[in-house]
């Protein structure tokens, strides 16, 4: 298999193409920018290798690194957290039961409010940006296994 390293800087490699692509087709600048971030921080902190616990994916995430050692316990590697549709979804309803619960303490001990509105043209930005690193990492992984078996 490819390893982090590699997988990482064929993500951010492509990154520029998926831009030029984008501004290309006339994608505007807040969605282009939307987009980029969540390619950015996709790459870098939801890896489908988080199925893993000793990753750089897991790593990179420093002290909060403990919050991905559940969903490691539930997925076994490149099991469904290596699908191209359904890996992203795990990560992130994962995210969101996690920081629904944070936001729940936050706001109940601290006070916090909920937020009352949610951005939605910015959903459709983000969803690609995140989901296309999480498509080149499982294309890449497979593709090198089907050349390793070729042999």
């Amino acid at each position: 298999m490819p390893s982090g390293k590699v997988h990482l800087a064929c993500e951010l490699g492509t990154l520029p193409v998926w831009a030029a692509i984008g501004g290309t087709l006339g994608v505007e600048r807040t969605p282009l920018v939307l987009f980029t971030a969540a390619y950015v921080g996709a790459s870098l902190f939801l890896s489908p290798d988080l199925d893993l616990v000793h990753t750089d994916a897991a790593r990179r995430w420093r002290a909060a690194r403990f919050l991905w050692a559940p969903y490691a316990a539930l997925f076994r590697h490149r099991g469904v957290s290596h699908s191209p549709v359904f890996g992203p979804l795990t990560r992130l309803a994962y995210l969101v039961v996690v920081g629904g619960a944070v936001w729940t303490v936050l706001h109940v001990v601290a006070g916090v409010p909920f937020p009352s509105s949610f951005p939605r043209d910015s959903v459709l930005p983000v969803l690609v940006g995140i989901y296309l690193p999480q498509l080149l990492h499982v294309l890449l992984d497979r593709g090198v296994t089907r050349l390793r078996r070729g042999r």
